[in-house]
């Protein structure tokens, strides 16, 4: 007797899309100076560490609930950021510091904030309503955020 095997692919449940986006309020580097990310539109030439300059295609905009971290002044550098700022979970940060040795054996890495909790200089906030900003480039660029290195969104 012959056994007929059958392979299944079992989808696994799509989980919720983690947003990564700039929050409401936080200011982006831009070729006319320091803006908040509410006062930018596509076309508009932001500066970046990678490439000098990019341009913005796309900014989606999403309000949704939300447990922030808050990232203290100075925390990440000399002044960086320069005040205290809220970052969602899922935004990547651009590390040039002693954690990137620590963590990789790199100078450098990108890493969510989430990674860098360690509840005094980058703390986990209580769930709220937040609106944040997805910026859109034709690749991903890291962006001057508030003083700090941010990933804009993967292509």
């Amino acid at each position: 007797m012959q056994t007929k095997t059958i392979e299944r692919s079992v989808a696994a449940p799509k989980k919720a899309k983690l947003n990564a986006g700039v929050c409401a309020g936080t200011t982006i580097m831009t070729m006319e100076g320091e803006m908040p990310v509410e006062h930018l539109e596509a076309g508009m030439r932001i500066i970046t560490r990678d490439s000098g300059m990019a341009i913005l295609r796309k900014i989606d905009v999403a309000t949704q609930k939300i447990a922030p971290i808050r990232i203290k002044a100075g925390s990440l550098g000399h002044t960086r950021p320069d005040r205290d700022i809220m970052v969602t979970p899922n935004t990547i940060l651009h590390i040039r510091d002693w954690r990137a040795e620590a963590l990789f054996g790199t100078q450098t890495a990108n890493i969510e904030a989430a990674r860098l909790v360690d509840g005094e200089y980058l703390a986990p906030q209580a769930a709220q309503q937040m609106t944040t900003y997805t910026l859109t480039f034709d690749r991903q660029h890291i962006l001057y955020a508030d003083g700090i290195e941010m990933a804009s969104a993967a292509v």
